[in-house]
């Protein structure tokens, strides 16, 4: 578990949220090197990540919400991938391996480097690493700003085991005496109804309110990644820009926080 962040004395009003499942930078597809699907995960693939940083260095980012990176497997050449962008954009990093903590994932090479991850400028007030109770992804990362949480989770491909993770995820977004943001990889194979009672039990709304596709990032017809709000924030600008380093597109939203 690991955690950076230095004090300072200021309230955050406005600020730029980034949301990017980037795929542990192993690139949008299958090279042509790899016959069976889904070993595509164990290479990296040259140059990828530094795009990806350039990339969100441009957004000028308050907070970035990492999915699927690498924290220093054999893969990324023993590369914390999530150190190496907070430090070429000047944010904090925290992060922690996304499998739970009694999971045999713990132990196996690559996958225990396999990782969620928060970059963050503004004051942090508090860090907290949560689990959900089913599925094989569990971890939740709660970061705590003086004026807002926000929620970073990336749930189970399986419909039974997201529906629970949800119930968990409504629990801890309504014990929070904050506003409330909760951004990440739903795998919602049916769209926002898939979370529709989820939101509306939570008081929360998407950014994404033309329901624009994220995935698969060549072709986009899929919604899968959700940056969801609560009272007290008022969304300015979202949008969806089409870049494919990934398999997924970034989600990037300008809030602000009502006084």
């Amino acid at each position: 578990m690991v955690f950076h962040s230095r004090r300072k004395h200021y309230t955050v009003r406005a600020m730029r949220l980034v949301l990017y499942n980037m795929r542990y930078a192993v690139g949008a597809g299958a090279p042509a090197r790899v016959p069976v699907p889904g070993a595509e995960y164990l290479f990296g693939s040259k140059g990828t990540l530094d795009n990806i940083i350039k990339f969100i260095k441009d957004q000028d980012a308050s907070i970035v919400g990492l999915i699927e990176v690498d924290i220093g497997s054999l893969r990324s050449g023993r590369v914390n991938q999530a150190e190496k962008i907070a430090q070429a954009i000047g944010h904090f990093s925290a992060y922690e391996c996304k499998y739970g903590e009694e999971s045999v994932n713990q132990r196996l090479p690559i996958l225990r480097k396999q990782a969620n991850a928060f970059l963050a400028s503004p004051t942090i007030t508090g860090e907290r690493f949560h689990y959900f109770d089913t599925g094989i992804k569990r971890l939740i990362i709660e970061l705590e700003l003086e004026n807002v949480a926000v929620f970073l989770v990336h749930l189970s491909l399986k419909y039974r085991h997201r529906q629970v993770q949800l119930r968990r995820l409504y629990e801890l977004v309504t014990e929070s005496s904050k506003p409330v943001i909760v951004a990440g990889d739903f795998n919602t194979f049916w769209g926002e109804n898939e979370i529709f009672l989820f939101m509306k039990a939570a008081g929360l709304r998407s950014a994404n309110t033309e329901s624009l596709p994220s995935y698969p990032a060549r072709a986009p017809r899929l919604e899968l990644d959700y940056i969801l709000y609560g009272e007290g924030i008022e969304v300015t600008d979202f949008h969806i820009p089409r870049v494919n380093f990934s398999d997924h597109l970034p989600l990037i939203c300008d809030l602000r926080i009502k006084e």
